[in-house]
């Protein structure tokens, strides 16, 4: 079994019980705005990083409903993170770390400054962003709760 205790113990998760459909509403979202950062690439590569990175965490917060918790408290963000690191394992390290660049990266640009994100970094989100989304609806749909 894994351990989030210290996670329920910060308050940072709560556990809960989330229907099939809550989970699948999680993909839902996180499929579309896969194909929404995809769409707006070319006229703002700044919202479509933006866009991927929820993708990312609706993903995340899919696994989590799957699993029977919820983010709680402030940070939601970085206590999705957390949690899938603990949950998915070492071998999610790399996916995560990038997930986790992009959650301070999106904060930066989406609050404190135009300009920070290129093309390039935009495409690359879109890829990471694809990739896991794909990943979590396989873990999901392969795994029991």
């Amino acid at each position: 079994m894994t351990d989030y205790s210290r996670l329920l113990d910060e308050g940072r998760v709560k556990r809960g019980r989330f229907s099939r459909r809550q989970v699948s509403d999680c993909l839902r979202i996180a499929r579309r705005d896969v194909q929404t950062a995809k769409a707006v690439m070319e006229s703002s590569p700044e919202w479509a990083f933006n866009i991927a990175y929820n993708a990312m965490h609706q993903a995340g917060r899919a696994f989590m409903f799957h699993v029977g918790y919820r983010p709680a408290g402030e940070a939601h963000h970085a206590s999705v993170i957390r949690f899938l690191e603990i949950g998915l394992g070492s071998e999610y390290d790399d996916t995560l770390a990038v997930m986790d660049r992009m959650r301070r990266k999106r904060n930066r640009a989406t609050y404190d400054m135009v300009g920070t994100i290129s093309r390039t970094e935009a495409e690359q989100a879109l890829t990471a962003a694809r990739q896991f989304v794909a990943e979590i609806s396989r873990i999901v749909s392969l795994s029991v709760h």
